[in-house]
């Protein structure tokens, strides 16, 4: 059988039940045993059945509403809270009311009751309540793939996050970095999982290693202070730190004003002198050097680690330089050496900072928009279940890499 000929009859014979169990099993409602719900979805899956979407909104009563489902941290994100605002202004537009989900989400079936379909944000496998909400039997558009195990088709808007970061390594090289940084995403969404396979992958096609620290998903500017601060201590040599998560940027520029670094376009002087530093580093490493004085910036390292006292991937501490403990002096750069500042994702804090901060804008109002559409679309059958549709992004340069606002 083909996922075209399968029916309701043919999964109820296949799995010994009535028509009605197998209708009540799927769509997660009436009274049916766990163990006997499981077995009729395994049925289902193994024929390759596939509900029509027609038939079913004729065997259910419409809620009229679909349902919002975003990360815990969401709550105090301009980039979460924009992008709600679009999804409820297009839901409106197709006559839906948009129902935002609990954090920790809701037995599938009890959602299925309430809602037509649901949106959900930047899925994280290790979210419990996700793998609920996508076998709620509704339909399920997610903003970002989800990378776990999924039960059935769902449809998505995702974001080339690898080409994002790559432009804005691009940039920063073009502004005259020659040592750039990322404080990355932990977790495992598709967002974050994205952005640290292409600070590797970048850096090996382009010769240039790029430091990692892993901060939080959703860092404050105080964790991302801290963490630039170590990076800074760690590695005076970085020359540009590209933060991702959302309204970090400012704690980046609070430790480099702390440090003594000017954020801005790096100038000739001020990159030599960190070219410089490197090669000092690299031949007091030939040489056995066992004190800094030995080279200039040379100094004995050991494993970085990040503000919350994880090995950073890829990074280095130095111990006994400026600025770091026991250290003579306030800045931890080359005497002159400027301090690139970009970030993942613009927002307000991107945008008010001193100096504004170069960003890529994700286009999150649009961004909701489009996942809302999606989900309209695919609940008036005007697109397949498993529809997949591109969402496109922009770089906006500003002072914080040399470029006017």
């Amino acid at each position: 059988m083909t996922s075209r000929t399968v029916t309701l009859l043919d999964v109820a014979r296949a799995a010994g039940v009535s028509k009605s169990t197998v209708s009540d099993a799927l769509q997660g409602s009436g009274r049916v045993a766990e163990a006997t719900r499981d077995r009729v979805r395994a049925v289902a899956e193994e024929l390759g059945y596939r509900p029509n979407s027609a038939a079913r909104r004729l065997r259910r009563a419409s809620t009229g509403a679909v349902g919002l489902h975003l990360p815990a941290t969401a709550t105090r994100l301009d980039y979460y809270m924009n992008l709600a605002f679009g999804a409820v202004e297009r839901a409106q537009e197709d006559g839906l009311d948009m129902v935002l989900l609990a954090p920790s989400g809701a037995a599938g079936g009890r959602i299925a009751s309430r809602v037509d379909g649901l949106l959900v944000i930047d899925p994280e496998p290790g979210d419990s309540a996700v793998p609920g909400l996508l076998d709620a039997g509704v339909p399920v558009v997610t903003g970002e793939r989800y990378l776990g195990p999924a039960t059935g088709p769902s449809g998505a808007v995702v974001c080339d996050n690898a080409a994002s970061l790559t432009a804005l390594l691009d940039h920063v090289t073009e502004r005259g970095a020659r040592r750039p940084a990322l404080l990355a995403p932990s977790g495992s969404s598709a967002w974050a999982t994205a952005l640290r396979a292409t600070a590797g992958s970048w850096g090996r096609a382009h010769g240039v290693a790029v430091t990692l620290r892993t901060v939080p998903f959703a860092a404050t500017p105080a964790e991302a202070e801290a963490a630039t601060r170590d990076l800074l201590a760690a590695d005076p040599a970085v020359d540009a730190v590209i933060c991702a998560p959302d309204g970090s940027a400012p704690g980046v520029l609070r430790a480099a004003a702390a440090l003594g670094r000017k954020v801005g376009a790096i100038s000739a002087r001020g990159a030599s002198s960190t070219s410089e530093a490197s090669e000092a580093i690299g031949a007091s490493e030939a040489r056995g050097a066992s004190s800094a004085s030995e080279a200039r910036g040379g100094s004995s390292r050991s494993g970085g680690s990040d503000a919350s006292g994880r090995n950073g991937e890829g990074g280095r501490s130095e111990e006994g330089g400026p600025g770091s403990p026991g250290g003579t002096g306030a800045a931890t750069g080359p005497a002159g050496a400027g301090l690139l500042v970009a970030s993942c994702v613009d927002g307000t804090a991107t945008r008010g900072a001193e100096p504004p901060v170069t960003a890529v804008d994700l286009h999150p109002t649009a961004y909701g928009r489009a996942c809302a559409e999606l989900l309209c679309d695919i609940l008036a059958d005007r697109a397949a279940p498993d529809t997949v549709r591109r969402h496109s992004w922009s770089l906006e340069t500003r002072a914080s890499t040399g470029s006017p606002g």
